[in-house]
């Protein structure tokens, strides 16, 4: 079955599921079991993430005070995450900057750096 939002099994890792791309090999990548752990949104309830509509940004409030916010939001601009909220962004929104910023290829280093969308 392929993996959409509300059929996945929970686990640590099942966002990775959501992707357009395979994870690129990177050290975000490999550290990527660091930041998840310490993400605001891991003992909720993963459905509250994939939500249509305005529904998004209702999740995405989840991700105000997150202290990994930059890591996920970078990780689902890398890796061009379709579905759900990801470091505060709608799946809308993170449409919008992939197109507006195509020259960007590791998007944790550009983020770190201070750049903007």
């Amino acid at each position: 079955m392929p993996a959409t939002p509300g059929n996945h099994q929970y686990n640590s890792s099942y966002r990775g599921a959501y992707s357009r791309k395979t994870a690129k090999t990177s050290s975000a990548t490999v550290e990527r079991g660091e930041w998840v752990a310490q993400a605001k949104c891991r003992n909720g309830d993963p459905d509250a993430l994939f939500v249509r509509g305005a529904e998004q940004r209702k999740a995405a409030l989840i991700c105000r005070h997150c202290p990994v916010v930059l890591e996920c939001c970078a990780d689902a601009l890398d890796n061009e995450v379709e579905f759900g909220v990801w470091g505060g962004l709608t799946e809308r929104q993170r449409r919008a900057i992939l197109r507006k910023n195509p020259h960007v290829t590791d998007w944790a280093s550009y983020l770190s750096n201070g750049g903007e969308f």
